[in-house]
């Protein structure tokens, strides 16, 4: 990815905590990997008898996450954070949804971390890489959302425009199975606070189930 990432002014100011962790790599992707799945079913079973809503509201990587989004003026408890969604599946007994290895580990640091994590086809976004806060009437087609209303809410573009937030990611760069080269950026609210950590265990992860090579990481 020849891609540079960067935060706007505007939205720097408004949460000057706000990092980015950002791991980028080649990958193969498959429909299923039975050994991630059962790496996340004991994870699961581990963590869902005693998860309360109470306890997902205070893991600090989702109370900081929410408090950003309220500085910016964006509902968190409507615009839910991924995170906190995947957790509250998890609480109500639903599980993960089945993707693909990409994003099922994808999910699984997630729930592991409390951070929201945005997953990409790096091929598919065009220039360079800003996030900032979304216009009015700014399109955006959400994974299982359609068409969502990104004003306020902090948002990645790239030359085409708005493909990426911590509450959905978008169709167009959506991580499918002629995926090669996969961008996953970290959204933290509390700067660099648990992401370094966080990033390992994700690049291990990518190493050990999606065959990742040329593996590169930062935080902006």
């Amino acid at each position: 990815m020849n891609q540079t990432i960067s935060i706007e002014p505007q939205l720097a100011q408004l949460c000057p905590s706000l990092k980015l962790g950002v791991i980028e790599c080649q990958v193969k992707v498959s429909t299923d990997n039975e050994a991630l799945w059962k790496e996340i079913d004991a994870f699961i079973s581990e963590v869902a008898p005693q998860l309360t809503a109470e306890d997902i509201r205070n893991k600090k990587t989702i109370s900081s996450s929410k408090d950003g989004y309220r500085k910016v003026g964006k509902d968190p408890n409507r615009y839910r954070l991924s995170a906190e969604s995947l957790l509250r599946r998890i609480m109500n007994g639903k599980g993960l949804y089945k993707i693909n290895n990409v994003v099922d580990l994808l999910n699984l640091v997630s729930i592991q971390s409390g951070f929201s994590i945005g997953g990409y086809n790096a091929d598919k976004i065009v220039g360079n890489i800003r996030m900032g806060l979304g216009q009015a009437d700014e399109a955006y087609q959400g994974i299982g959302r359609g068409d969502l209303n990104i004003e306020n809410l902090p948002v990645f573009r790239d030359d085409i425009g708005a493909f990426g937030s911590a509450t959905s990611d978008s169709l167009r760069t959506q991580i499918d199975l002629d995926c090669q080269n996969f961008l996953m950026v970290f959204f933290s609210y509390q700067g660099e606070a648990s992401l370094e950590e966080s990033m390992s265990f994700a690049e291990e992860l990518l190493k050990k189930y999606a065959d990742a090579k040329a593996v590169k990481t930062t935080v902006v």
